[in-house]
């Protein structure tokens, strides 16, 4: 028995000493890996997270700048009324009773579409109303419609407006090669297009007033080395939805002083693809349309601009459109939008550089004005640091953001973007927060378009709702746009939005920064935006 209780004795001594043996090798462990990770930490991670503040402070730098300098060229041409029609002779084209019409020049109207069912005929009928002598004017209907059945109504809007005696075309082609610019550069191909000068175009969602060939033309007529006029954009659904009233902001910062400052400046900016009047000799003069990339609007009018021709921006003149309403359908259009410019930018680089016609001024501009510090730099900045940099950096206590790029540069840049619509300043934090979230997807596709990766020329149409709401209890048009629940859930968003929950929790409970005060609303709004409830959402009908 006294060997047995000894050799027991003897066991239990020896768990005691192997497991005392395994927490002190543990501790000595979980010591050594907390040295390493305070060593890699202070000689990698934090050195890291500084250049990045540093980076981030320069680009911010860089959009203040450009944003300032916009805003100052657009406020002496309100102030000092350097208006298109001062700059331009744009007088009324003169009617000769002997000439008769053939005083007008001939113009073509241009109405690209692809499944447009819901405003096929608001453009159609716009287009037909436009007041420009009958026998001067042609309609062309460039339907790519895939569904047979939108392609038999459109069809029929067409012969209905050709029966009252407008010279209305409706022409298809066998494939979409090249989405919208393989569809215009088709139809620049048939013959009855030679005997016109100019060319209007017109989505399938907006509605130019029927003063707007007779306000627009005289510009062209008069100024024989004017390719282009653009006029603005007005939403008719701006009041639908506070996602449309943040539209509505940005894109009117977008009209009143980037395209006013680019007119008045050195009479260039992008061709906003639609709303405009073209002469058809710079087009054929740029090349025509391209389709390398999904902004051939932008690659025409930078090809165009580089050859000598000047754009005129004319504010005054406002054609009514859809801003997308779903937050799917605005997704898909942002990505195109931020994509398509950083391909374009790196295959027109060279050619900007090589280009003999405008002045190394010029260049410039169109390199780091228009490219680089609004297509790039400016989503890179705004993603990078307002949802990254700024909330990581609560966990380093060495890194420090001074406050004049934290407060007021930021501050500076919104208040400036808020020239554009003063109705709806008071909506400007939650323009900020949603230009925030946003700026994910804009950043992923700038960096997608670099590369020339995967989706680099993704096109997907925006899809528009027109009358859709007034007409939620037809079944038909309803189910168009039905979805599963779970496709409402954007992970993207919702990983962000836990990142960021994380640092302002961390910040609010260790930190005495305030920058929670900042970080928990950016992540609400990525949760709102990553469960989908923001937009218009229409219920499915089964």
């Amino acid at each position: 028995m006294e060997a047995k209780s000894f050799h027991s004795l003897s066991l239990s001594i020896a768990r005691v000493f192997e497991l005392l043996f395994s927490s002190i090798t543990t501790t000595f462990l979980l010591e050594q890996i907390t040295v390493a990770w305070r060593q890699f930490r202070a000689f990698a991670v934090v050195p890291i997270v500084k250049a990045a503040v540093i980076a981030c402070l320069i680009m911010s730098m860089m959009m203040l700048v450009e944003k300032v300098f916009m805003g100052l060229v657009s406020l002496y041409a309100k102030v000092f009324r350097r208006r298109p029609e001062r700059m331009y002779k744009c007088d009324p084209i003169a009617q000769d009773e002997e000439v008769a019409t053939l005083a007008y020049p001939m113009v073509l109207v241009q109405i690209p579409m692809y499944n447009e069912k819901e405003v096929y005929k608001l453009s159609i009928g716009a287009a037909c109303n436009l007041i420009w002598p009958d026998d001067r004017i042609i309609i062309q209907v460039l339907d790519d419609s895939t569904d047979p059945v939108v392609k038999d109504l459109v069809k029929k809007e067409c012969e209905k407006w050709f029966k009252k005696g407008k010279n209305i075309k409706y022409e298809t082609r066998d494939n979409r090669s090249g989405y919208k610019a393989g569809a215009l550069k088709v139809g620049m191909k048939y013959s009855y297009v030679e005997t016109c000068e100019y060319i209007a175009m017109f989505d399938a969602d907006f509605q130019p007033s029927p003063d707007f060939l007779m306000r627009t033309v005289p510009f062209l007529e008069h100024n024989p080395d004017i390719a282009l006029v653009q006029a603005r954009w007005q939403f008719v659904n701006a009041n639908e939805c506070l996602m449309t009233r943040i539209q509505e902001m940005s894109m009117d910062y977008h009209f009143k002083v980037e395209q006013e400052s680019g007119s008045s400046t050195c009479a260039f900016f992008g061709y906003n693809g639609t709303a405009g009047v073209w002469r058809i000799r710079a087009i054929n003069d740029a090349g025509g349309w391209k389709d390398r990339t999904t902004v051939e609007d932008m690659d025409l009018a930078v090809r165009a601009g580089l050859g000598g021709w000047k754009f005129v921006y004319v504010g005054n003149v406002k054609v009514k459109s859809e801003l997308p309403s779903t937050f799917k359908a605005y997704r898909y259009q942002q990505h195109r939008w931020a994509c398509g410019p950083a391909v374009l930018f790196r295959k027109m680089f060279c050619d900007i550089v090589k280009a003999k016609k405008v002045s190394i001024w010029k260049k410039l501009h169109v390199i780091y004005n228009f490219f680089l510090a609004r297509r790039i730099i400016s989503h890179f900045v705004t993603f990078s640091f307002y949802c990254v940099v700024i909330p990581l950096s609560v966990f380093f206590p060495e890194v420090e953001i001074p406050k004049w790029g934290m407060i007021y540069v930021p501050t500076t840049i919104t208040l400036l973007n808020s020239v554009g619509t003063p109705s709806s300043f008071h909506l400007i934090i939650f323009w900020v927060l949603f230009e925030n979230v946003m700026s994910l997807h804009r950043c992923k596709a700038v960096l997608i378009g670099l590369l020339e990766a995967g989706r680099a020329n993704e096109w997907i149409v925006t899809e528009k709702l027109g009358d859709m709401l007034k007409t939620k209890s037809n079944i038909s048009v309803t189910q168009k746009i039905r979805f599963k629940f779970w496709d409402r859930f954007h992970l993207l968003e919702l990983g962000l939005a836990v990142f960021l929950m994380i640092c302002a929790c961390y910040d609010c409970i260790y930190r005495q920064d305030y920058f929670f005060i900042y970080i928990f609303p950016q992540s609400i709004t990525f949760f709102i935006m990553g469960f989908g409830y923001v937009g218009t959402i229409i219920p499915s009908q089964k």
